[in-house]
């Protein structure tokens, strides 16, 4: 058994994403995390009540990764509105494209896990969302964009892009020309939102 420090959630989580690396969603048990970690199940029970609480901890965790980079893309004073609109979107495009490409096979796996963990999902694009209403509300607030509802405005904009950071499109997300095409959107959007 698991001797040193004490274990904490956060090993558990990343033993519970080796577990599922290689044996995937539909074989991996909380018994071969415990196995991985040296512990007895009741001790990954502990922190996690059962198996459903576990996976979609492991998925909250991994939806996150992307959120940090962009968060601090949507805040950011020194780029002005429209140029943040283009940064988040193509940092989001760059973060589901790193993803997808270093562990196709992981990535797979979260597919399954995000349909699974639906709240997991919907609190993700929550928080994209929101994050973008703060880009388009700051270019209402400067002039840059006209919006009279700035949170339907961005679920609008989150809606056109789909095919650059939804995983049902990430066969296209290699495509030569892809950054173009992201380019190209983004262009357009900031486009109709300037003021006639």
């Amino acid at each position: 058994m698991r001797s040193g420090p004490a274990l904490d959630a956060e090993t558990i989580l990343t033993a519970t994403e080796d577990v599922l690396r290689r044996h995937g969603p539909a074989k991996a048990t909380v018994l071969d995390v415990a196995r991985a970690l040296g512990v007895s199940h009741a001790s990954v029970y502990r922190h996690f009540p059962s198996k459903a609480a576990l996976r979609e901890a492991v998925t909250r965790r991994w939806l996150g990764r992307a959120r940090a980079p962009l968060a601090a893309v949507a805040a950011d004073p020194r780029q002005a509105p429209p140029e943040r609109l283009r940064t988040w979107f193509t940092t989001l495009f760059d973060a589901k494209r790193t993803l997808w490409s270093e562990d196709p096979e992981l990535f797979a796996t979260y597919r399954v896990l995000t349909a699974e963990h639906s709240s997991a999902a919907a609190d993700h694009v929550a928080d994209l969302i929101e994050q973008l209403r703060v880009i388009i509300a700051d270019g209402v607030t400067s002039g840059d964009f006209t919006s009279p509802d700035p949170t339907a405005t961005a679920r609008t904009v989150f809606d056109a892009t789909m095919a650059y950071h939804h995983p049902a499109h990430t066969p296209e997300w290699q495509t030569p020309g892809s950054e173009t095409a992201l380019r190209s959107i983004c262009t357009l959007l900031i486009d109709g939102l300037r003021p006639r």
